[in-house]
Protein backbone atom coordinates (compact mmCIF):
# COMPACT_ATOMS: atom_id res chain seq x y z
CA UNK A 1 0.00 0.00 0.00
CA UNK A 2 1.32 3.53 -1.19
CA UNK A 3 1.42 6.00 1.20
CA UNK A 4 0.19 8.99 -0.65
CA UNK A 5 1.00 11.45 2.06
CA UNK A 6 4.34 11.08 1.61
CA UNK A 7 5.39 11.88 -1.88
CA UNK A 8 8.53 14.32 -1.33
CA UNK A 9 7.36 17.84 -1.18
CA UNK A 10 10.38 20.35 -2.53
CA UNK A 11 10.49 23.87 -1.44
CA UNK A 12 13.64 26.10 -2.01
CA UNK A 13 15.63 23.22 -2.88
CA UNK A 14 15.06 21.30 0.52
CA UNK A 15 12.90 18.54 0.39
CA UNK A 16 12.18 18.19 4.07
CA UNK A 17 9.01 15.71 3.50
CA UNK A 18 11.04 13.12 1.97
CA UNK A 19 8.60 10.29 1.75
CA UNK A 20 9.38 7.68 4.39
CA UNK A 21 10.53 5.26 1.54
CA UNK A 22 13.79 7.36 1.21
CA UNK A 23 14.87 7.85 4.85
CA UNK A 24 17.70 10.98 5.14
CA UNK A 25 16.54 13.14 1.89
CA UNK A 26 15.46 16.78 2.37
CA UNK A 27 9.36 41.05 -4.09
CA UNK A 28 4.60 58.21 -9.15
CA UNK A 29 3.87 60.01 -5.53
CA UNK A 30 3.17 56.67 -3.92
CA UNK A 31 6.14 54.98 -4.86
CA UNK A 32 8.41 58.03 -4.14
CA UNK A 33 6.19 58.19 -0.90
CA UNK A 34 7.57 54.62 -0.12
CA UNK A 35 10.69 54.87 -1.06
CA UNK A 36 13.38 54.81 1.92
CA UNK A 37 16.37 57.23 2.27
CA UNK A 38 19.39 55.70 1.28
CA UNK A 39 21.37 53.78 4.65
CA UNK A 40 23.73 55.88 6.34
CA UNK A 41 27.24 55.19 4.81
CA UNK A 42 28.94 54.15 8.43
CA UNK A 43 29.87 51.13 7.98
CA UNK A 44 33.19 49.98 9.15
CA UNK A 45 35.44 49.69 5.58
CA UNK A 46 35.21 46.73 3.94
CA UNK A 47 38.27 44.85 4.47
CA UNK A 48 36.99 44.61 8.47
CA UNK A 49 33.08 43.15 7.84
CA UNK A 50 33.72 40.01 7.61
CA UNK A 51 34.05 37.90 11.12
CA UNK A 52 31.31 36.38 13.15
CA UNK A 53 30.09 39.53 13.92
CA UNK A 54 29.73 41.88 10.82
CA UNK A 55 28.46 45.73 9.85
CA UNK A 56 25.62 46.82 11.77
CA UNK A 57 26.33 44.77 14.46
CA UNK A 58 28.16 46.29 16.59
CA UNK A 59 26.29 48.95 18.66
CA UNK A 60 23.96 46.16 19.20
CA UNK A 61 24.92 45.39 22.81
CA UNK A 62 25.52 49.22 23.70
CA UNK A 63 21.40 49.28 23.61
CA UNK A 64 20.82 46.11 25.51
CA UNK A 65 23.03 47.16 28.17
CA UNK A 66 21.75 50.85 28.40
CA UNK A 67 18.15 49.08 28.23
CA UNK A 68 18.63 47.25 30.89
CA UNK A 69 20.69 49.91 33.02
CA UNK A 70 17.59 52.12 32.01
CA UNK A 71 15.09 50.20 33.38
CA UNK A 72 16.80 48.53 36.73
CA UNK A 73 17.09 52.26 37.78
CA UNK A 74 13.66 53.11 37.21
CA UNK A 75 12.10 51.02 38.93
CA UNK A 76 14.84 51.12 42.06
CA UNK A 77 13.33 54.65 41.70
CA UNK A 78 9.86 53.47 41.88
CA UNK A 79 10.33 51.28 45.02
CA UNK A 80 11.53 53.57 47.48
CA UNK A 81 8.29 55.05 47.10
CA UNK A 82 9.54 59.21 46.82
CA UNK A 83 6.94 61.10 44.75
CA UNK A 84 10.30 62.92 42.99
CA UNK A 85 11.05 59.44 41.50
CA UNK A 86 7.68 58.29 40.59
CA UNK A 87 7.24 61.50 38.65
CA UNK A 88 10.40 61.08 36.95
CA UNK A 89 8.13 57.89 35.31
CA UNK A 90 6.33 61.11 33.45
CA UNK A 91 9.68 62.01 31.57
CA UNK A 92 9.63 59.11 28.82
CA UNK A 93 8.31 59.79 25.94
CA UNK A 94 5.60 57.63 24.76
CA UNK A 95 5.08 56.73 21.29
CA UNK A 96 1.72 54.55 20.45
CA UNK A 97 2.39 52.38 17.10
CA UNK A 98 -0.33 49.50 17.60
CA UNK A 99 -3.02 50.88 15.05
CA UNK A 100 -0.01 51.43 12.24
CA UNK A 101 0.97 47.61 12.21
CA UNK A 102 -0.95 46.49 9.08
CA UNK A 103 0.04 42.73 8.97
CA UNK A 104 -0.80 39.88 11.24
CA UNK A 105 0.26 39.62 14.30
CA UNK A 106 1.90 36.61 15.89
CA UNK A 107 0.21 34.60 19.00
CA UNK A 108 1.23 36.26 22.48
CA UNK A 109 2.91 32.82 23.87
CA UNK A 110 3.23 35.00 27.20
CA UNK A 111 6.76 35.25 26.97
CA UNK A 112 8.10 39.12 27.01
CA UNK A 113 9.91 40.47 24.09
CA UNK A 114 11.05 43.61 23.66
CA UNK A 115 12.67 44.98 20.54
CA UNK A 116 15.17 47.53 21.39
CA UNK A 117 16.17 49.89 18.66
CA UNK A 118 19.28 52.53 18.56
CA UNK A 119 18.26 55.09 16.55
CA UNK A 120 20.90 58.21 15.12
CA UNK A 121 18.25 60.66 14.49
CA UNK A 122 20.09 63.93 13.84
CA UNK A 123 16.80 65.45 14.67
CA UNK A 124 16.72 67.43 17.57
CA UNK A 125 19.62 69.35 19.96
CA UNK A 126 22.87 67.08 20.63
CA UNK A 127 21.80 64.72 17.76
CA UNK A 128 22.85 66.76 14.44
CA UNK A 129 26.38 66.83 15.16
CA UNK A 130 26.69 62.88 15.07
CA UNK A 131 27.38 61.01 11.77
CA UNK A 132 28.72 61.61 8.61
CA UNK A 133 28.82 65.18 6.97
CA UNK A 134 27.39 64.01 4.33
CA UNK A 135 24.27 62.31 5.95
CA UNK A 136 24.07 65.36 8.15
CA UNK A 137 23.49 67.96 5.15
CA UNK A 138 21.45 64.83 3.60
CA UNK A 139 19.02 64.15 6.73
CA UNK A 140 19.32 66.63 9.36
CA UNK A 141 15.92 66.26 10.18
CA UNK A 142 15.52 62.51 9.64
CA UNK A 143 16.44 59.52 11.52
CA UNK A 144 18.04 55.95 10.85
CA UNK A 145 18.72 52.58 13.00
CA UNK A 146 21.46 49.99 12.75
CA UNK A 147 20.68 48.91 16.03
CA UNK A 148 18.09 45.87 15.94
CA UNK A 149 17.76 43.69 18.61
CA UNK A 150 15.10 41.66 20.32
CA UNK A 151 15.32 41.01 23.78
CA UNK A 152 13.70 38.03 24.87
CA UNK A 153 13.32 37.42 28.46
CA UNK A 154 12.53 33.76 29.70
CA UNK A 155 8.92 33.14 30.93
CA UNK A 156 10.51 32.30 34.59
CA UNK A 157 12.42 36.10 34.37
CA UNK A 158 15.87 34.44 35.06
CA UNK A 159 17.44 34.12 31.73
CA UNK A 160 17.47 36.23 28.29
CA UNK A 161 18.80 36.29 24.85
CA UNK A 162 19.51 39.14 22.60
CA UNK A 163 19.17 38.40 19.24
CA UNK A 164 20.85 41.24 16.86
CA UNK A 165 19.87 41.68 13.32
CA UNK A 166 22.94 42.91 11.11
CA UNK A 167 21.57 46.17 9.15
CA UNK A 168 23.29 44.93 6.18
CA UNK A 169 20.76 42.09 6.16
CA UNK A 170 18.89 41.83 2.88
CA UNK A 171 15.45 40.52 3.83
CA UNK A 172 11.51 40.56 2.65
CA UNK A 173 10.14 43.83 4.19
CA UNK A 174 6.46 43.58 4.66
CA UNK A 175 3.84 45.73 3.21
CA UNK A 176 3.85 49.27 6.30
CA UNK A 177 2.49 52.48 6.40
CA UNK A 178 4.66 55.31 5.46
CA UNK A 179 5.29 56.77 9.01
CA UNK A 180 4.91 60.58 7.44
CA UNK A 181 2.41 60.52 4.87
CA UNK A 182 0.70 57.29 6.33
CA UNK A 183 0.61 56.00 2.93
CA UNK A 184 0.66 52.09 2.54
CA UNK A 185 4.07 50.80 0.92
CA UNK A 186 4.29 47.34 -1.08
CA UNK A 187 6.09 44.93 0.00
CA UNK A 188 9.95 44.73 -0.86
CA UNK A 189 13.24 43.09 -0.61
CA UNK A 190 15.86 45.54 1.27
CA UNK A 191 18.04 46.00 3.91
CA UNK A 192 15.73 45.51 7.47
CA UNK A 193 17.10 48.97 8.64
CA UNK A 194 15.16 50.51 5.68
CA UNK A 195 12.17 49.44 7.40
CA UNK A 196 12.84 51.80 10.29
CA UNK A 197 13.98 54.80 8.10
CA UNK A 198 10.97 54.65 5.78
CA UNK A 199 8.05 53.09 8.11
CA UNK A 200 9.24 53.78 11.89
CA UNK A 201 9.25 51.63 14.96
CA UNK A 202 5.70 49.98 14.02
CA UNK A 203 6.92 48.72 10.25
CA UNK A 204 10.50 47.18 12.18
CA UNK A 205 8.28 45.36 14.62
CA UNK A 206 5.98 44.13 11.63
CA UNK A 207 9.08 43.19 9.69
CA UNK A 208 10.52 41.49 12.61
CA UNK A 209 7.45 39.78 13.47
CA UNK A 210 6.79 38.47 9.79
CA UNK A 211 10.36 37.31 9.59
CA UNK A 212 10.70 35.49 13.01
CA UNK A 213 7.14 34.52 13.93
CA UNK A 214 7.43 36.01 17.15
CA UNK A 215 5.47 38.43 18.57
CA UNK A 216 7.00 41.64 20.07
CA UNK A 217 5.10 43.00 22.98
CA UNK A 218 6.62 46.04 23.87
CA UNK A 219 9.28 48.20 22.04
CA UNK A 220 12.21 50.74 23.09
CA UNK A 221 14.13 53.60 21.42
CA UNK A 222 17.27 55.21 22.78
CA UNK A 223 19.25 57.61 20.35
CA UNK A 224 23.33 59.54 20.78
CA UNK A 225 22.00 62.03 23.44
CA UNK A 226 20.33 59.71 25.47
CA UNK A 227 23.26 57.60 25.68
CA UNK A 228 25.71 60.28 26.93
CA UNK A 229 22.86 61.59 29.04
CA UNK A 230 23.05 58.09 30.61
CA UNK A 231 26.72 58.55 31.41
CA UNK A 232 26.85 61.71 32.65
CA UNK A 233 24.01 60.92 34.88
CA UNK A 234 26.11 58.13 36.60
CA UNK A 235 29.28 60.61 36.98
CA UNK A 236 31.62 58.88 33.91
CA UNK A 237 32.74 55.75 33.36
CA UNK A 238 36.37 54.56 33.99
CA UNK A 239 37.85 52.54 31.16
CA UNK A 240 41.30 51.63 30.75
CA UNK A 241 43.19 51.38 27.32
CA UNK A 242 46.84 49.26 26.80
CA UNK A 243 47.87 51.92 24.44
CA UNK A 244 46.28 55.67 23.48
CA UNK A 245 43.92 56.75 21.41
CA UNK A 246 44.03 60.18 19.10
CA UNK A 247 41.42 59.27 16.28
CA UNK A 248 39.73 62.14 14.35
CA UNK A 249 37.14 60.42 13.37
CA UNK A 250 35.69 59.98 16.59
CA UNK A 251 37.23 63.18 17.80
CA UNK A 252 38.69 60.98 20.47
CA UNK A 253 42.25 61.72 22.35
CA UNK A 254 42.91 59.62 25.39
CA UNK A 255 46.41 58.34 26.94
CA UNK A 256 47.18 54.54 28.07
CA UNK A 257 46.02 53.59 30.83
CA UNK A 258 42.59 54.07 33.24
CA UNK A 259 40.38 57.34 31.79
CA UNK A 260 37.20 58.70 33.34
CA UNK A 261 35.24 59.44 30.18
CA UNK A 262 31.93 61.37 30.06
CA UNK A 263 29.26 61.30 28.22
CA UNK A 264 30.64 62.64 25.01
CA UNK A 265 33.96 60.46 25.32
CA UNK A 266 31.64 57.58 26.27
CA UNK A 267 30.06 58.13 22.39
CA UNK A 268 33.32 58.82 20.97
CA UNK A 269 34.67 55.71 22.59
CA UNK A 270 31.57 53.01 21.98
CA UNK A 271 32.01 54.15 18.10
CA UNK A 272 36.07 53.74 18.05
CA UNK A 273 36.63 52.42 14.76
CA UNK A 274 40.22 52.62 14.39
CA UNK A 275 42.29 50.90 16.79
CA UNK A 276 43.79 47.84 17.69
CA UNK A 277 43.46 46.10 15.19
CA UNK A 278 40.66 47.46 13.71
CA UNK A 279 38.61 44.57 13.32
CA UNK A 280 35.18 44.32 14.62
CA UNK A 281 35.82 41.45 17.15
CA UNK A 282 38.22 43.51 19.31
CA UNK A 283 35.42 46.65 19.06
CA UNK A 284 32.77 44.26 20.16
CA UNK A 285 34.97 43.54 23.14
CA UNK A 286 35.62 46.81 24.54
CA UNK A 287 31.37 47.61 24.05
CA UNK A 288 30.60 44.58 26.12
CA UNK A 289 33.40 45.23 28.57
CA UNK A 290 32.46 49.26 29.27
CA UNK A 291 28.78 48.72 29.27
CA UNK A 292 29.01 46.31 31.99
CA UNK A 293 30.48 48.97 33.96
CA UNK A 294 27.47 50.83 32.86
CA UNK A 295 24.91 48.48 34.60
CA UNK A 296 27.23 47.74 37.28
CA UNK A 297 27.54 51.57 38.43
CA UNK A 298 23.67 52.11 37.93
CA UNK A 299 23.06 49.30 40.25
CA UNK A 300 25.47 50.03 42.43
CA UNK A 301 24.79 50.57 46.22
CA UNK A 302 26.54 53.69 45.74
CA UNK A 303 24.15 55.38 43.57
CA UNK A 304 20.99 53.33 45.00
CA UNK A 305 21.76 54.86 48.72
CA UNK A 306 22.29 58.56 47.49
CA UNK A 307 19.02 60.34 47.02
CA UNK A 308 19.97 63.39 44.78
CA UNK A 309 22.38 60.74 42.24
CA UNK A 310 19.74 58.74 42.07
CA UNK A 311 16.68 61.34 41.31
CA UNK A 312 18.89 62.91 38.86
CA UNK A 313 19.73 59.23 37.20
CA UNK A 314 16.56 58.35 36.75
CA UNK A 315 15.28 61.85 35.32
CA UNK A 316 18.19 61.45 32.82
CA UNK A 317 17.50 57.96 31.93
CA UNK A 318 13.56 58.71 31.88
CA UNK A 319 14.01 61.42 29.39
CA UNK A 320 16.32 59.27 27.27
CA UNK A 321 14.32 56.85 25.94
CA UNK A 322 10.73 56.32 23.87
CA UNK A 323 8.51 53.38 24.82
CA UNK A 324 5.14 51.71 23.86
CA UNK A 325 2.99 53.36 26.35
CA UNK A 326 1.77 49.97 27.65
CA UNK A 327 5.23 49.80 28.78
CA UNK A 328 5.99 53.21 30.20
CA UNK A 329 2.81 52.91 32.24
CA UNK A 330 3.00 49.49 33.19
CA UNK A 331 5.39 49.32 36.61
CA UNK A 332 5.12 45.80 37.10
CA UNK A 333 6.48 44.92 34.07
CA UNK A 334 9.02 47.33 34.19
CA UNK A 335 9.73 45.17 37.36
CA UNK A 336 9.93 42.14 35.69
CA UNK A 337 12.68 43.48 33.39
CA UNK A 338 14.70 44.61 35.88
CA UNK A 339 14.53 41.92 37.94
CA UNK A 340 15.77 39.91 34.68
CA UNK A 341 18.04 42.61 34.26
CA UNK A 342 20.00 41.30 38.18
CA UNK A 343 20.11 37.73 36.59
CA UNK A 344 21.75 39.39 33.33
CA UNK A 345 24.50 41.35 35.18
CA UNK A 346 25.15 37.64 36.84
CA UNK A 347 25.64 36.04 33.52
CA UNK A 348 22.43 34.65 32.12
CA UNK A 349 22.04 36.70 29.38
CA UNK A 350 23.30 35.95 25.83
CA UNK A 351 24.30 38.30 23.33
CA UNK A 352 23.38 36.00 19.72
CA UNK A 353 24.15 37.12 15.95
CA UNK A 354 22.00 35.81 13.16
CA UNK A 355 23.84 33.05 11.85
CA UNK A 356 24.79 34.55 7.67
CA UNK A 357 26.22 34.90 5.33
CA UNK A 358 27.33 36.70 2.24
CA UNK A 359 24.52 37.79 -0.18
CA UNK A 360 25.07 36.11 -3.40
CA UNK A 361 23.71 38.96 -4.85
CA UNK A 362 25.99 42.00 -3.37
CA UNK A 363 28.97 40.55 -1.34
CA UNK A 364 28.73 43.55 0.76
CA UNK A 365 25.00 42.71 1.98
CA UNK A 366 23.99 39.80 3.99
CA UNK A 367 21.65 36.86 4.17
CA UNK A 368 20.28 34.93 7.21
CA UNK A 369 21.65 31.29 7.20
CA UNK A 370 18.99 28.70 6.84
CA UNK A 371 17.43 26.42 8.10
CA UNK A 372 20.00 27.54 11.29
CA UNK A 373 17.79 31.30 11.72
CA UNK A 374 14.73 29.50 11.57
CA UNK A 375 16.34 26.94 14.63
CA UNK A 376 17.04 29.88 16.72
CA UNK A 377 13.65 31.68 16.25
CA UNK A 378 12.03 28.54 16.99
CA UNK A 379 13.78 28.20 19.96
CA UNK A 380 12.40 31.57 20.97
CA UNK A 381 8.71 30.39 19.95
CA UNK A 382 8.62 27.73 22.12
CA UNK A 383 9.92 29.05 25.13
CA UNK A 384 6.53 29.95 26.42
CA UNK A 385 6.24 27.43 29.30
CA UNK A 386 7.19 27.94 32.98
CA UNK A 387 8.48 24.44 33.92
CA UNK A 388 6.83 23.20 36.35
CA UNK A 389 6.23 19.18 37.72
CA UNK A 390 3.84 17.68 35.27
CA UNK A 391 1.26 15.01 36.37
CA UNK A 392 2.26 11.55 35.56
CA UNK A 393 0.15 8.21 35.65
CA UNK A 394 2.82 7.11 37.50
CA UNK A 395 2.92 9.63 40.85
CA UNK A 396 0.31 8.23 43.02
CA UNK A 397 -1.35 10.33 45.72
CA UNK A 398 -0.73 7.58 48.87
CA UNK A 399 2.74 7.57 50.53
CA UNK A 400 5.14 5.09 49.37
CA UNK A 401 4.28 5.27 45.54
CA UNK A 402 6.54 5.44 42.66
CA UNK A 403 7.60 9.15 41.67
CA UNK A 404 7.74 10.80 38.20
CA UNK A 405 10.99 9.87 36.03
CA UNK A 406 12.46 12.29 34.42
CA UNK A 407 13.62 11.04 31.16
CA UNK A 408 15.94 12.11 28.51
CA UNK A 409 15.06 12.33 25.02
CA UNK A 410 17.34 9.64 23.63
CA UNK A 411 15.60 7.54 26.66
CA UNK A 412 11.78 8.02 24.31
CA UNK A 413 11.12 5.68 21.24
CA UNK A 414 8.42 7.54 19.01
CA UNK A 415 5.93 6.80 15.77
CA UNK A 416 5.13 9.29 14.67
CA UNK A 417 1.57 9.02 12.71
CA UNK A 418 0.63 11.75 9.90
CA UNK A 419 -3.29 11.94 11.28
CA UNK A 420 -3.81 15.54 8.43
CA UNK A 421 -3.71 15.23 4.66
CA UNK A 422 -0.88 16.88 4.38
CA UNK A 423 1.60 14.94 2.29
CA UNK A 424 4.61 13.79 4.64
CA UNK A 425 3.96 15.30 7.79
CA UNK A 426 4.64 12.34 9.68
CA UNK A 427 8.32 12.34 8.61
CA UNK A 428 8.62 16.27 8.48
CA UNK A 429 8.24 15.97 12.20
CA UNK A 430 10.26 12.56 12.42
CA UNK A 431 12.84 14.71 11.24
CA UNK A 432 12.09 17.70 14.12
CA UNK A 433 12.32 15.18 17.03
CA UNK A 434 15.35 13.29 15.82
CA UNK A 435 17.33 16.87 15.91
CA UNK A 436 16.21 17.22 19.14
CA UNK A 437 17.41 13.77 19.95
CA UNK A 438 14.83 11.64 20.10
CA UNK A 439 14.80 8.58 19.51
CA UNK A 440 12.00 8.06 16.36
CA UNK A 441 11.78 4.30 15.19
CA UNK A 442 8.96 4.71 13.11
CA UNK A 443 6.44 6.75 10.47
CA UNK A 444 3.11 5.88 9.54
CA UNK A 445 -0.61 7.37 8.92
CA UNK A 446 -3.55 7.34 11.36
CA UNK A 447 -6.84 7.59 9.23
CA UNK A 448 -9.60 9.10 11.40
CA UNK A 449 -13.55 7.19 11.52
CA UNK A 450 -14.88 9.90 9.46
CA UNK A 451 -12.12 9.97 7.16
CA UNK A 452 -11.01 13.70 8.34
CA UNK A 453 -7.73 15.48 9.13
CA UNK A 454 -7.25 15.06 12.70
CA UNK A 455 -7.97 18.36 14.53
CA UNK A 456 -6.08 17.99 17.85
CA UNK A 457 -2.22 16.28 18.14
CA UNK A 458 -2.38 13.10 20.51
CA UNK A 459 0.31 11.25 22.40
CA UNK A 460 -0.93 7.28 22.86
CA UNK A 461 0.75 5.16 24.89
CA UNK A 462 -0.06 1.38 26.23
CA UNK A 463 -2.00 1.08 29.15
CA UNK A 464 -0.10 -2.35 30.43
CA UNK A 465 3.24 -0.58 30.44
CA UNK A 466 4.08 1.32 34.09
CA UNK A 467 6.93 3.89 32.88
CA UNK A 468 4.86 4.66 29.54
CA UNK A 469 3.14 7.96 31.01
CA UNK A 470 6.27 8.96 31.54
CA UNK A 471 7.62 8.63 28.53
CA UNK A 472 4.49 9.99 26.79
CA UNK A 473 5.37 12.84 29.44
CA UNK A 474 8.14 13.63 28.39
CA UNK A 475 7.19 13.69 24.37
CA UNK A 476 4.02 15.71 24.91
CA UNK A 477 6.20 18.27 26.67
CA UNK A 478 8.57 18.82 23.71
CA UNK A 479 5.26 19.33 21.49
CA UNK A 480 3.83 22.96 20.34
CA UNK A 481 0.91 22.87 21.34
CA UNK A 482 0.67 19.87 24.86
CA UNK A 483 -1.09 17.66 23.90
CA UNK A 484 -2.73 15.58 27.02
CA UNK A 485 -1.16 11.85 26.54
CA UNK A 486 -4.08 9.25 26.65
CA UNK A 487 -3.66 5.34 27.56
CA UNK A 488 -4.68 2.88 24.78
CA UNK A 489 -2.54 3.10 21.46
CA UNK A 490 -4.37 3.68 17.43
CA UNK A 491 -4.25 1.78 14.75
CA UNK A 492 -1.62 1.99 12.03
CA UNK A 493 -1.68 2.26 8.37
CA UNK A 494 0.97 1.71 6.23
CA UNK A 495 4.00 1.74 9.10
CA UNK A 496 7.31 2.32 7.81
CA UNK A 497 10.85 2.35 9.84
CA UNK A 498 12.25 5.60 10.36
CA UNK A 499 16.08 6.01 9.95
CA UNK A 500 17.17 9.70 11.37
CA UNK A 501 20.47 11.80 9.14
CA UNK A 502 22.05 11.31 12.32
CA UNK A 503 22.36 8.06 13.91
CA UNK A 504 21.69 8.42 18.02
CA UNK A 505 24.08 8.21 19.83
CA UNK A 506 22.39 5.70 22.47
CA UNK A 507 19.73 3.31 22.25
CA UNK A 508 16.78 2.64 24.80
CA UNK A 509 16.93 -0.76 26.49
CA UNK A 510 15.09 -3.44 25.40
CA UNK A 511 11.53 -3.33 27.02
CA UNK A 512 11.44 0.60 26.31
CA UNK A 513 7.81 1.16 24.92
CA UNK A 514 7.28 2.83 21.93
CA UNK A 515 4.88 6.27 22.35
CA UNK A 516 2.66 6.91 19.48
CA UNK A 517 2.94 10.50 18.34
CA UNK A 518 -0.37 11.03 15.96
CA UNK A 519 -0.04 14.68 14.26
CA UNK A 520 -3.03 16.75 14.04
CA UNK A 521 -3.90 20.30 12.49
CA UNK A 522 -3.22 22.23 15.51
CA UNK A 523 0.45 21.10 15.53
CA UNK A 524 3.10 24.05 14.93
CA UNK A 525 6.27 22.82 16.53
CA UNK A 526 8.71 20.56 18.45
CA UNK A 527 10.63 22.30 20.69
CA UNK A 528 13.89 23.69 20.26
CA UNK A 529 16.79 23.25 22.67
CA UNK A 530 19.60 22.00 20.51
CA UNK A 531 20.90 25.02 18.73
CA UNK A 532 23.00 24.80 15.13
CA UNK A 533 26.87 25.61 15.50
CA UNK A 534 26.43 28.26 13.70
CA UNK A 535 24.24 30.07 16.91
CA UNK A 536 26.11 28.40 19.70
CA UNK A 537 29.62 29.93 17.82
CA UNK A 538 28.12 33.65 17.50
CA UNK A 539 26.85 33.58 20.96
CA UNK A 540 28.30 34.79 24.16
CA UNK A 541 27.65 35.27 28.10
CA UNK A 542 27.77 38.40 30.39
CA UNK A 543 29.90 36.18 32.35
CA UNK A 544 32.42 35.78 29.14
CA UNK A 545 33.07 39.77 29.78
CA UNK A 546 36.36 40.77 31.90
CA UNK A 547 36.93 43.49 32.93
CA UNK A 548 40.59 44.39 31.35
CA UNK A 549 42.38 47.23 29.73
CA UNK A 550 41.39 46.39 25.89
Amino acid sequence: MTDYRSVPVVTSGQDYRAAPTQPGSRMARRAAAAAPPPPPDDRPPRGHRGGGNGGGQNKMRILAWVSIGVTSLMVAGALTGYTVYRDAFGNIKKKSVNSDIINPRPVDTGALNVLLVGSDTRAGKGNARYGQKLAREADAGGKRTDTIILMHISPNRDKARLISFPRDSMVQIPKCKNETTKQEMPPRRDMINSAYNSGGIACTISTIETLTGIRVNHFVEVDFSGFKNIVDALGGIEICLKSGVNDKNSKLVLPPGKSLLNGEKALGYVRLRHYGDGSDIQRIKRQQIFLSKVVAKATSSELLTDVGKLRDFIAAAAGSVTMDPELANDTEQLINIALSAKEMTAGGVKFTTIPWGPDPEDKNRVVWKQPDASALFTSIKTDTEVATPAPSASTGTATGTKPKVTLKPEQVKIQVLNGTKTFGKAREVADQLAKEGFNVVGVGNYEASDGKSLPKTEVHYAKTIESAPDHAGTLAGALVPKPAPASGKVAVTNPQPYTPAIAPTSTPPKGTPVIQLVVGEDFESVKVTKLPDSVNNSTITASEQKNTCT
